[in-house]
């Protein structure tokens, strides 16, 4: 029976879905990330009599066919891109993003990474890199006499030293944006890399070209929303245990049929 098929992919994709959400709640206090959903599509129909076709014995004009959907394929796990809160740290090189753009980092393999991530560190050097240790381009270098450090809405980083007054420019964070951010490919670590999907990325200061601004003292909080989440668990487990029982009754039907004599 093609059912116990049938059944089975809706229990693989039922299974996928309970893996979405699990990473959703495992990640629900990783800054700056953005909830998963995973998305199905319909498998191939097998046609028995398709839809306008002539009835062999009357001549008619069949209104409607005879399908038979074959089951259920993931089709994607997307990216809902929401703004997450803002959590207040007074980190002095702690970041959150308002609005679209990502930070950009650089890979070992000197490859471009992006985040939105804003937890930033100071190297020995007084280089800012990532938790990773990953720079932060454009480079800046904040100097070991500088005794306090504040960036403004625009990324503008200023050092202040003993005895001046005024703060020295160190240099300004930029942006980059995408065309496409769900095309983005996700390598963990808070980070993506771009793809062929999201389009090239465009660096801007922040506040410009449609990207958000900066918050020195504050990092974004994950964008997964629990309630949410536990809703759609009870959802996805409720569809296994219907697709399981179908297994059971075409079980059961096969059962009753080997004992016709």
């Amino acid at each position: 029976m093609k059912a116990l098929h049938i059944a089975a992919t809706g229990m693989s994709a039922q299974q996928m879905r309970v893996d979405t959400i699990s990473n959703n709640l495992a990640n629900m206090s990783t800054s700056g990330y953005n909830a998963r959903r995973a998305e199905f599509a319909d498998l191939h129909y097998q046609q028995f009599a398709r839809a306008g076709s002539i009835n062999a014995a009357d001549g008619t004009v069949l209104p409607t066919g005879i399908q038979l959907g074959l089951g259920v394929r993931p089709a994607a796990v997307s990216m809902l891109i929401q703004q997450g809160a803002l959590a207040q740290t007074n980190g002095d090189l702690d970041i959150a993003i308002e609005g679209k753009g990502f930070l950009s980092v650089t890979l070992p393999d000197g490859q471009a990474a992006f985040t939105r991530d804003g937890a930033m560190k100071r190297t020995g050097d007084g280089l800012i890199v990532n938790s990773e240790g990953f720079e932060v381009t454009p480079g800046i270098v904040i100097p070991n006499d500088a005794r306090a450090i504040s960036i403004n809405a625009e990324g503008e980083i200023y050092a202040y030293f003993t005895g001046q007054v005024q703060p020295q420019l160190l240099g300004q964070l930029t942006l980059t944006g995408f065309a496409n951010e769900k095309g983005l490919e996700a390598i963990g670590s808070n980070l993506f890399l771009e793809t062929e999907a999201s389009g090239p990325g465009f660096d801007a200061a922040p506040g410009t070209d449609g990207l958000g601004t900066v918050r020195q003292g504050y990092l974004e909080e994950s964008s997964v929303d629990p309630v949410r989440e536990m809703t759609e668990l009870i959802k996805a487990q409720r569809g296994y245990e219907l697709n399981s029982k179908v297994i059971t009754a075409v079980d059961q039907m096969m059962g009753a049929t080997t004992q016709v004599r």
